[in-house]
């Protein structure tokens, strides 16, 4: 359906390539995540067959804390590409002046595309496209993350350049084909209920974390303190609410440690910062006969200490299935690690947010219909 890195010829030719390597920012300091591993593969491919390789990406959103320069991302990913380059323009003298003396086999990194009002108004004749579109024989999109997002740098250089997937792109659609969708058991946490709400229409869905207290509180139960979460119920949620699976118990920050509390104890005073033993367990019969997992966002705050429980059981059920298993989310993936979970047990394991929820939700993602 898509063309990939098989489809053309590379050598002595330019090419543009979309990845993402937007991350956290920890006091002005970039964080290093495997989002600056990921895109390599397609880099260093691209590199061997003597392509010329001009890297886009993006940093925050304009106006943000972490709207930032790339020039620390530039550091991190010289780290495994030595002759990575970097320049701090997109579109200006500079840029092109770079881009058109770059050797064979060599990479630039041009600076954070949303530093241009162009990126964020996607059309056909703005300058970003009219200005780099000369310059490129080839568009590499690389950044399933951002594909559900109609912007300029993934929806508008696909329609004027030859383009294709990147490896990283089609390693997750790849694997994304083999969740069986339709009857997958979806464990749907983290602390942001509109990242997951999209799935909420699924068929065998366990609520964790943020979204399970929201689901809790449209069944009508009185949380307490977390009452303040009813602004979040919305019709659909209110709607969907009665098929989906909601804790048993959940777990109480009472001064510092954890208190379980069956919903018969509730409401309480204390914030939720976990789902409890019992529900614990139900969850986890449930993943054992399970033939297909999708697990967004963590079941509870598993970096504090005392509220790891429901986060460290899902996911070793999750390694311990035979199912094919997909775990999604910046914190979910963070959690594989922490709890030293064997990844090799795990079916994927996905760095994208929005766009894998918009994917597997059914939704049409515009970077990914412009390249078909």
């Amino acid at each position: 359906m898509y063309k990939t890195l098989d489809s053309y010829d590379f050598k002595g030719k330019k090419v543009l390539v979309r990845i993402d390597i937007n991350s956290e920012v920890n006091k002005g300091k970039i964080t290093f995540s495997e989002r600056f591993t990921a895109p390599l593969v397609t880099i260093r491919e691209l590199m061997q067959k003597k392509a010329k390789v001009v890297i886009i990406a993006h940093q925050g959103r304009p106006r943000s804390s972490d709207f930032t320069s790339l020039i620390q991302h530039s550091g991190l990913l010289k780290r495994f590409i030595p002759k990575l380059i970097f320049v701090d323009d997109i579109i200006g003298n500079k840029a092109v002046n770079a881009i058109k003396s770059l050797k064979e086999g060599n990479v630039l990194l041009l600076e954070n595309l949303r530093f241009l009002k162009e990126e964020l108004e996607p059309k056909k004749e703005n300058k970003l496209v009219k200005i780099l579109t000369p310059l490129f024989d080839y568009y590499v999109n690389d950044a399933f993350s951002v594909s559900h997002r109609v912007q300029t740098s993934i929806t508008e250089f696909p329609k004027v350049l030859k383009s294709c997937v990147g490896r990283t792109m089609e390693l997750e659609l790849k694997n994304l084909s083999k969740l069986d969708i339709k009857n997958a058991v979806f464990i749907l946490g983290g602390d942001k209920v509109e990242d997951v709400a999209l799935l909420f229409n699924k068929k065998h869905i366990l609520s964790a974390g943020v979204p399970a207290l929201v689901c809790l509180l449209a069944k009508g139960v009185n949380l307490g303190a977390e009452n303040e979460r009813k602004s979040q119920i919305t019709s659909e949620i209110k709607k969907e609410a009665k098929h989906i699976v909601t804790p048993v118990d959940l777990a109480a920050n009472v001064n510092g440690k954890r208190q379980e509390l069956k919903l018969s104890d509730l409401p309480s005073n204390y914030k939720i910062l976990d789902i409890g033993s019992e529900t614990i367990k139900q969850y986890c019969d449930i993943i054992k006969k399970s033939k297909s997992i999708f697990l967004k966002g963590t079941p509870g705050y598993s970096q504090i200490t005392g509220f790891e429980k429901g986060t460290f059981n899902i996911l070793k059920a999750i390694e311990q299935s035979k199912a094919f298993s997909v775990v999604a989310g910046g914190h979910s993936t963070t959690a594989l690690t922490h709890f030293k979970i064997n990844k090799k047990k795990i079916g994927y394991i996905s760095l994208s947010g929005g766009a894998l929820v918009h994917y597997v939700a059914g939704k049409k993602l515009p970077g990914l219909e412009v390249l078909k």
